[in-house]
C-alpha cells in the first residue's frame, strides 16, 4: 500500500509503475468517481512517453496513444452494460496484445478481464489523500509500487 497526498503525487506514483510495464500488460484501476484513476493512467503515460494530453474516455469507452515507447490503450468501461458490447466494438483485442491496457471500471465488465492482470485499488482518504494498494492476478508478474 502507498498514500499519494496530491494529483501530481499520485501522477508520479503511474510513471514509476509504467518503468515496470511491458506490452500485452493489462492493469484494472478501480475506485470511486474522483479516486484518482485518471491521474494514475496520466502517470503511466508520462511514463511511457506519450506526447499526447490523456483524457478520460468516459464517453469513447477508449483512448489510444500511440506517441509513447508502447501503444497505450486506455478504457473507461463505466458506461458499458456488458462484455458483449466490448467485443461488438472489437476493443476486445487491445487486451494483452502489443500495447498496455489500463481498465476504469472493470466490474462493469467482468467477463472480458483477462485471467493474468493487475488491479490496482485508489480510495480517496481526504481530499487529496489516496490510499493506493496492488494486487496480481493469475500469473501476472509482481509488480511494486514503492
Amino acid at each position: 500500500m502507498i498514500v499519494t497526498h496530491s494529483a501530481s503525487e499520485t501522477q508520479a506514483l503511474g510513471k514509476r509503475l509504467a518503468e515496470q510495464l511491458r506490452a500485452g500488460d493489462v492493469i484494472l484501476l478501480e475506485g470511486e468517481l474522483g479516486a484518482g484513476k485518471s491521474e494514475l493512467a496520466r502517470g503511466v503515460a508520462k511514463g511511457l512517453g506519450v506526447q499526447e494530453t490523456v483524457t478520460s474516455p468516459s464517453f469513447t469507452i477508449l483512448n489510444v496513444y500511440e506517441s509513447g515507447s508502447v501503444p497505450l490503450y486506455h478504457f473507461d468501461w463505466y458506461r458499458l452494460e456488458s462484455a458483449e458490447e466490448l467485443y461488438e466494438l472489437g476493443m476486445d483485442e487491445y487486451l494483452g496484445g502489443d500495447g498496455i491496457a489500463l481498465v476504469e471500471w472493470p466490474g462493469r465488465c467482468p467477463d472480458a478481464v483477462p485471467e493474468d492482470c493487475l488491479r490496482i485499488c485508489i480510495e480517496a482518504t481526504g481530499e487529496n489523500t489516496r490510499r493506493i494498494t496492488e494486487e496480481t492476478r493469475g500469473r501476472f508478474r509482481e509488480i511494486s509500487l514503492d
